[in-house]
């Protein structure tokens, strides 16, 4: 029977890196293109389309694999994304990849700073989004270039994907070094393939920015600590566990 699992955030996370050790692995197949992601669960229309149409959309090369994998990190932010998924995947798996939100955020400035849609200094974009969101232009991107601070709010957005997964939804931290065989081997467990399989691991850093990360303030540092803390706490409680950054 085929199984069908997302690997939905966040965005600036090692994502890449996970599409790549979920593809390695003989028994899944990734989604093709890789890029652009699919996105199909943040539209009504793409997902009446049916089960059918996404897997002879996405998935034309499959030949034995057990379990078809989508990577879509805007699925994330999108409340209503999981009901759409579930309506046409059922009880599908769900893999969240999260870092520190401070640095996350320094990431995301860089690679919006790169693709060109950032001109602001990264003190100044980072103060002002202390201040609320910017405005940005839906039809260029799927999701906000700019939310360096809320996108790093997890709880909010992974709730809606608990409350319709459940014990389905398993939440990775790149800090957690997630090339060990430990850490491979709970996620092919959590996919109900062989847990045993090592891939060829790559031998360079897989999608990163380029140049030295810049520097942060440190009571800037400090305040964009304070903004995360009580989302932190509330994570690490639902999760039963202290999340890495906190724990150093």
């Amino acid at each position: 029977m085929t199984r069908h699992a997302l690997v939905i955030g966040a965005q600036r996370c090692g994502t890449t890196l996970l599409y790549e050790l979920l593809d390695a692995h003989p028994d899944i197949l990734m989604a093709r293109p890789r890029r652009p992601e699919p996105k199909v669960f943040l539209s009504e229309e793409l997902t009446a389309k049916g089960i059918d149409w996404y897997r002879d959309t996405y998935f034309r090369d499959r030949t034995t694999e057990a379990v078809l994998a989508e990577k879509s990190t805007s699925y994330l932010e999108d409340a209503a994304a999981p009901a759409r998924a579930a309506r046409m995947l059922g009880r599908c798996h769900v893999i969240v990849q999260l870092r520190d939100p401070v640095r996350r955020a320094v990431s995301n400035w860089r690679f919006s700073a790169a693709n060109g849609v950032e001109e602001r200094p990264l003190g100044q974009a980072l103060e002002e989004s202390l201040a609320g969101p910017r405005a940005w232009d839906p039809e260029q991107t799927s999701v906000s270039p700019f939310a360096y601070l809320e996108r790093g709010r997890y709880l909010d957005d992974l709730e809606p994907w608990f409350a319709q997964f459940g014990d389905r939804v398993l939440v990775r931290f790149l800090e957690d070094e997630p090339l060990s065989s430990e850490q491979l081997r709970d996620l092919y467990t959590s996919l109900g393939v062989d847990p045993s399989f090592r891939p060829d691991l790559p031998s360079e850093r897989v999608n990163v920015s380029e140049g030295a990360e810049p520097s942060l303030d440190p009571v800037l540092e400090a305040r964009l600590r304070d903004y995360f803390a009580a989302s932190d706490l509330g994570l690490a409680q639902r999760l039963g566990r202290e999340l890495p950054w906190n724990a150093r």
